[in-house]
């Protein structure tokens, strides 16, 4: 029993980690894209590579953590919209030559996305320290 409840708290801790690292992930292509607009056009480029260090990779160790931290069904939901809204962020990257209009929705996905993961990091940390609250109550 033990071991299972040391398994979720590590499990946890690493999601909040992973999901605050996102977040900083995410405020950093804002900010080259920043720079590529008003600054440096040759900015573009890091704002289209730094997309592949962590553009599905880290949500795939959010969603391999979240199974051994069994974390709730809203966590994989927020997932699922997170996989959703990256999978759109390339779609619309790429499909502007052929259908202008879907350009613009770049910005809207990435406000969008920006937000689900402030959601995702402060859920995480109201799970790690609500449930560890709640179990010592438990146990007294």
């Amino acid at each position: 029993m033990k071991a299972n409840k040391n398994r979720k708290k590590f499990g946890r801790i690493i999601y909040f980690i992973l999901a605050s690292l996102f977040t900083v992930c995410i405020i950093t292509q804002f900010y080259l894209a920043g720079v590529a607009t008003f600054l440096d056009a040759g900015a573009w480029m890091k704002h289209m590579m730094f997309v592949h260090l962590f553009g599905f990779h880290l949500p795939i160790f959010m969603l391999i953590v979240a199974l051994i931290g069994a974390l709730p069904r809203q966590t994989f939901l927020q997932l699922f919209g997170v996989f959703v809204s990256i999978f759109l962020m390339y779609f619309t990257a790429n499909m502007n030559s052929i259908a202008p209009w879907v350009g613009p929705l770049h910005v809207i996905i990435a406000i969008f996305l920006f937000t689900l993961s402030c959601v995702i990091v402060f859920s995480s940390w109201k799970i790690i320290f609500y449930n560890q609250k709640f179990e010592k109550d438990e146990e007294q």
